[in-house]
Parts: structure tokens; sequence; C-alpha cells
């Protein structure tokens, strides 16, 4: 298994991207996960602090964790009735 080398958010692209001793590069679409798993502006929030203060957290959670399960916990949302 490869050594992680960095890990950071790239704003021009809107992807957490990982780079490996190996030379292999990962590339994260954050706004196509976004789409997927966040049902509102709260989720989607938890998931851009994430991104920009420890993109390494929100690449674990992406890659080996459960997104949905994760905001159902930190998130409390009332939607309207």
């Amino acid at each position: 298994m490869s050594k992680l080398i960095s890990c950071q958010f790239n704003i021009d692209t809107a992807c957490v991207e990982l780079v490996f001793d190996d030379g292999s590069q990962l590339s994260i679409d954050c706004t196509a996960v976004e789409n997927e798993v966040a049902d509102n502006r709260f989720q989607r929030s938890e998931l851009d602090y994430l991104i920009y203060n420890d993109p390494l957290a929100y690449a674990d959670l992406v890659l080996n964790g459960d997104p949905e399960a994760y905001l159902n916990a930190v998130t409390d949302y009332d939607p309207p009735r």
C-alpha cells in the first residue's frame, strides 16, 4: 500500500486531491459527493467545513466511512411541515 504524501482541497477544481508516494493521485469531486449525500444546506455546510478545515478527514469519510450516517448524526434538521 502506498504512503499518502499530501491531501488538500483544490478550490479551482472543487476537489480534494490526495497524492501518494508511488506517484498515484486520487481526486474526490466534492460537488458530486454533496449532490449525492447531502439533503439540505445544513448537511452541505458540515461537508464544507470538513473540506476546508480537515480535507484528510473528509477524504477518509468519503472513501472509508458512511457519509450519510455521519451527516445524520452531526446535523440537527427538522424539515418544515
